[in-house]
């Protein structure tokens, strides 16, 4: 049972690697702007908001490291246990 636990380890690793490389990336530069349509009023602007709303990025990459953070914790009372590192 021992010996599969870093292929299962590399083998998720892998999975989550190869899924993250279909993830789109960000473009900083801005898009060309759209011809005007004929509805639009001559002197309609659109209300800038300030900025990029991140609280989804936010609350994602906490309960990322929350989920790491237990991983570890697990791991590591599993290591001190008595009889962790016994041979088979």
């Amino acid at each position: 049972m021992t010996a599969r636990r870093p292929l299962i380890t590399a083998v998720v690793a892998g999975t989550v690697l190869s899924a993250l490389w279909f993830v789109p990336t960000a473009d900083a530069t801005p898009e060309p702007a759209a011809p005007r349509s004929v509805q639009e009023a001559p002197g309609a602007v659109l209300a800038d908001t300030g900025g990029v709303d991140t609280t989804p990025y936010v609350i994602g990459g906490l309960a990322f490291v929350t989920a790491g953070g237990a991983l570890v914790t697990t791991a590591v009372r599993a290591s001190r246990r008595p009889g962790a590192h016994s041979a088979p």
